[in-house]
């Protein structure tokens, strides 16, 4: 009698280490989204554009969010809606692709597999990107996950999400906006005066980290890094050497100039309303 072949369980990782690389209009307009989001929608779903490097990097430069309907076992998208959006994108800009899409929310749910399956259709081993729009502990959680298939023989029986590393990288004007997004409540937007403010709070805050590790470590309180010591290294090198009369004459030249914008700006403004409060005053007259 002929033995069977056991089944096997089989688990396919993803075939390339792959890494996500998000610009911070990407959150911006996510977060644009689910503020104007039906009122008895949960959560906003959308498609993300970008690139892929050669190396695996998927570059998330652009998205827009698809309308849906789900319900606990099913999910409805708007395909013709998505369609149309990612012609229009790429007339502008041809050279951004489907690199996968997002969700609103905490961590991955019940119904993204469903989604995941239409956009690997869309594109091969596509990113799912979480952003938690509810900013728990005012720390803004977002992830990027890839789908791995589990088959038991020639059967696929599931599918996982496995988390990929993901790279937020902003400039100090794009980080000021985006700790306004952690906050519930806020005043007023702060002027570039303010937004410097707390750059400089925030770059004495590392400065003051960096000076007490290199301190612990002299101690002998805390094992030498030769990665952070080389990244501290260059760090202090790529510092020009400038004198600190030349420095402050620096940065008092450019707030003086940008003083002097302002100024000007709001010159614009009033004369701007005085015209047009006087051609309305002709008009009736």
């Amino acid at each position: 009698m002929a033995s069977r072949e056991p089944t096997v369980l089989q688990f396919f990782p993803s075939s390339t280490s792959l890494s996500a690389k998000v610009h911070p209009v990407v959150i911006f307009n996510i977060c644009d989204c689910y503020v104007r989001r039906p009122d008895q929608a949960e959560r906003v779903i959308g498609t993300l554009l970008g690139s892929i490097s050669p190396d695996g990097t998927v570059e998330i430069r652009n998205s827009y969010a698809v309308p849906h309907n789900e319900s606990s076992d099913q999910v409805a998208l708007d395909i013709d809606y998505h369609h149309n959006m990612l012609t229009s994108h790429q007339k502008v800009n041809p050279k951004e692709v489907i690199v996968g899409w997002y969700s609103t929310g905490f961590g991955v749910s019940g119904g993204s597999a469903l989604i995941h399956d239409f956009y690997s259709r869309e594109v091969a081993n596509p990113v799912h990107l979480t952003v938690d729009t509810g900013f728990r502990n005012g720390e803004a959680s977002i992830k990027a996950f890839v789908s791995v298939n589990l088959s038991l023989g020639d059967r696929q029986i599931a599918a996982q999400f496995q988390e990929i590393p993901l790279d937020l990288r902003m400039i100090e004007a794009e980080r000021v906006g985006f700790d306004i997004l952690k906050t519930t409540m806020v005043d007023k937007v702060p002027n570039d005066l303010e937004g410097m403010e707390a750059s400089m709070e925030r770059l004495l805050a590392l400065i003051d980290d960096v000076y007490k590790y290199v301190d612990n470590v002299v101690e002998r309180r805390v094992a030498p890094d030769n990665k952070i010591g080389r990244f501290i290294s260059d760090t202090v090198n790529s510092i020009p050497k400038i004198s600190p009369a030349a420095f402050d004459k620096l940065v008092n030249d450019s707030l003086q100039d940008h003083l002097l914008l302002l100024y000007l700006s709001s010159l614009t403004r009033t004369q701007l309303s005085l015209a047009e409060k006087l051609n309305t005053a002709a008009q009736i007259l």
